[in-house]
């Protein structure tokens, strides 16, 4: 691919383009002074860069080494605390101290809600999420195994019953009235003194009368009541002439609430880019939204149309005077962390640019026709999701690297915002000092259990065998880090300023069980928590209705803090016994995991995908849970527990399975046709067999590689 000579460096000639002809018009940018500063930028930062990188390893290796010198001693706890705090992995915590960051907007600081996650490299993912602020109750629940019994193609008016029922029932729970339920509405009135709702032709009211906000149509015939209830509006809609409403007592259609308050928008996980064509295309996308431009063509049922960002929705308050609701959830960016380099800008010896600093700049670019527009963020601010940084040092440099882009962009200090993703030990561990670092722009800290899990396999990889994956989840240190991570940010003052949130569900068919368990999340703090698609935001939404999470955290404050030595608790399996059927077991559903995750990623390119489980469960997996499996057979290898032999022979068994679960699927291209020369299914047993050795345990270093080399066929 063609390079343009910067003088220092080199960047690809259609990103050059891209930034000079898609981005920077509509800016104050001049591109010829861009490409100067950023040149000047990049050769100050990317040593920095490399030599944290450097740090990760040399202190691994310590680690690895004091575990292999304690080798078959007992495990001395106290021992390793002061061994860790020795090698500077845990450092000194100073003062105690609160945020000051500014200009955040209301989702951030002041709505509980969900949190929806979708690659970048989708549009039609992107933009559905940028839409998802607001979502159909009625279509969440019928369209889902919360509400039992099959669906059909058409429309079963008993089924969708027991959806009506189902809404009525919440709403009495949260906005209930002085006397009735809402199953006995049959008409709303607006008059002077505010909403009358009528059931059995008596007049009733609300409970809490300012849980009334507005309306839409005619005071005596609204079409739309607007309701409110822990900072998060209920739409209930209005139409007797729908096929719904005209069969409703009180011609309700629908029950619209505001479901996914923030959506990260992301360039990591979820997405497999390995080069500029894939990088430009991420950043299309982005920009598209933060223009406000971006559209898809759509094609449902035989029609086509254009589906394109929402608009804000308009009501009248009780005055006359008019309300405006943002119509988009607020949009943050997820740039890629400090460790990947990308082919689209080579460094004056050659090297490729560290990723992480090419996001920053791009993504920010983008966002300042946002700025202009203030579209998503009212406030002037730009929401940037750090991932995998290890430790104090690392969330400074990323200070410093957002501090570069300001000013060679012209922005004020701190417009850019932090998000930290506390998924990697060392930064769990010095939580409160990372903070520290960034307390004048950080608006999020995030528990990323999956990751998490994978570096603490890794971290401590010398030290045995490690526990079955689905006893991780019950683990003394597990529990503790989410503690942690909700005392820490409570005690830097984030309640009503930042978000705390809490990680994925996994399981997108099964909302049933996300229902019964996801309420957790509000339950333990947590103002935010990540769903998998917008049907999945609606439904987590109603946690947020029922749990007060800011009235939560006040009492929270109160507990007993969560202690360091719990979190230091080591996964590791004393003294296994296991048979040899629940070790294959565990091997066989970690290789299908792998298996059916990696396949689509080389060969189709996609950084997300719905991978069933050994019980044909399907899973969202990305390379966070890649990072586990991968590492779990690794540390079985590496401690005798399986050997190459009984794994390569599984991972070819599952490899056929996951052929057969994607039979129909006609861009797909099987593995066990022929193993020696599927990329993929290479690229799998890599990340097993090389997986001792791989950076901190991540899987991205084999992955873009083996995905380059599967482009390079093409």
């Amino acid at each position: 691919m063609k390079k343009i000579d910067l003088g220092g460096i080199k960047v690809n000639q259609d990103l050059y383009e891209f930034v000079n002809n898609e981005v920077i018009p509509g800016t104050d940018i001049d591109p010829e002074s861009f490409w100067q500063k950023f040149e000047k930028s990049v050769e100050y930062l990317a040593p920095i860069n490399k030599s944290l990188l450097k740090i990760r390893e040399e202190i691994q290796r310590k680690i690895d080494a004091w575990h292999l010198s304690k080798k078959g001693k007992p495990f001395d706890k106290t021992e390793y605390l002061n061994f860790l705090k020795s090698i500077n992995y845990i450092v000194e915590e100073r003062e105690s101290f609160e945020i000051s960051t500014s200009d955040v907007d209301e989702e951030i600081a002041k709505i509980a809600g969900p949190q929806l996650v979708v690659p970048v490299d989708n549009a039609r993912y992107a933009l559905n999420a940028a839409n998802a602020r607001w979502g159909s109750l009625y279509d969440a629940l019928y369209g889902t195994d919360v509400i039992p019994g099959e669906k059909s193609s058409s429309y079963n008016p008993e089924r969708g019953k027991k959806v009506i029922s189902y809404v009525r029932s919440f709403l009495d729970k949260i906005i209930p009235l002085e006397t009735s339920s809402w199953k006995e509405i049959s008409n709303f009135i607006i008059n002077e003194e505010g909403l009358v709702l009528v059931a059995n032709k008596t007049n009733k009211n609300l409970k809490n009368k300012n849980q009334f906000i507005g309306y839409r149509g005619d005071k005596k015939n609204p079409s739309s009541i607007l309701l409110k209830n822990n900072n998060l509006h209920i739409d209930i809609i209005i139409d007797p002439n729908s096929a719904i409403g005209k069969n409703d007592l009180a011609k309700i259609s629908d029950v619209v609430i505001e479901s996914a308050i923030s959506t990260i928008i992301d360039n990591e996980d979820s997405v497999a880019a390995v080069d500029s064509e894939d990088k430009i295309r991420c950043y299309r996308n982005w920009l598209g939204i933060m223009k406000g431009d971006l559209q898809i063509e759509m094609n449902k049922n035989g029609k086509k149309f254009i589906r394109k960002l929402n608009l804000d929705r308009n009501y009248t308050r009780l005055d006359g005077t008019q309300i405006k609701l943002h119509g988009r959830s607020l949009l943050l960016n997820r740039n890629v962390g400090h460790l990947m380099t990308n082919p689209s800008i080579l460094l004056k010896d050659g090297s490729e640019i560290p990723e992480g600093i090419m996001d920053a700049f791009f993504s920010t670019m983008c966002a300042l026709h946002d700025l202009k527009n203030k579209k998503n963020s009212r406030t002037g601010s730009v929401y940037i999701v750090k991932p995998k940084m290890h430790g104090p040092e690392e969330v400074e440099f990323t200070d410093k690297l957002f501090g570069e882009v300001e000013n060679i962009l012209g922005i004020k200090a701190n417009t850019l915002k932090v998000g930290i993703m506390d998924e990697e030990r060392r930064t769990t561990v010095n939580l409160k000092e990372c903070i520290r670092r960034v307390k004048d722009r950080v608006v999020f800290i995030n528990t990323g259990f999956l990751d998490r899990t994978g570096d603490e396999m890794h971290t401590s990889f010398e030290i045995g065998p490690m526990i079955f994956k689905g006893e991780m989840k019950k683990s003394l240190w597990l529990n503790t880090y989410e503690n942690w991570n909700v005392d820490i940010g409570l005690s830097c003052g984030f309640s009503g300023k930042a978000q705390i949130g809490k990680g994925m569900w996994a399981m997108p068919d099964k909302m049933a069980d996300m229902m019964d368990q996801k309420i957790n999340h509000p339950n333990s703090g947590a103002n935010c928590a990540w769903v998998p698609s917008p049907t999945a935001a609606t439904l987590h939404a109603t946690h947020y209705h029922l749990t007060d999470v800011f009235r939560k955290q006040t009492e929270i404050k109160k507990r007993e803090k969560a202690k360091l030595e719990n979190i230091l608790e080591i996964p590791m399996a004393d003294r296994p016994n296991w048979s040899k059927e629940d070790i294959n077991r565990e091997l066989e559903n970690n290789a299908q995991s792998i298996l059916g995750y990696v396949v689509r990623w080389i060969n189709q390119g996609v950084g997300c995908s719905k991978v069933p489980d050994i019980s044909n469960v399907g899973l969202m997996e990305d390379r966070a849970t890649l990072r586990i499996s991968s590492q779990h057979i690794a540390n079985w290898l590496h401690h005798g527990i399986c050997d190459e032999e009984q794994v390569i022979n599984i991972m070819r068994k599952m490899a056929k399975i996951v052929d057969s679960q994607n039979k129909d699927d006609d861009a797909y291209k099987k593995m066990s046709e022929d193993f020696n020369s599927s990329i993929a299914f290479k690229a799998a047993c890599d990340l097993v067999f090389k997986g001792r050795e791989q950076p901190s345990g991540y899987t991205e270093p084999l992955l873009h590689k083996r995905r380059l080399e599967k482009k390079s066929t093409h």
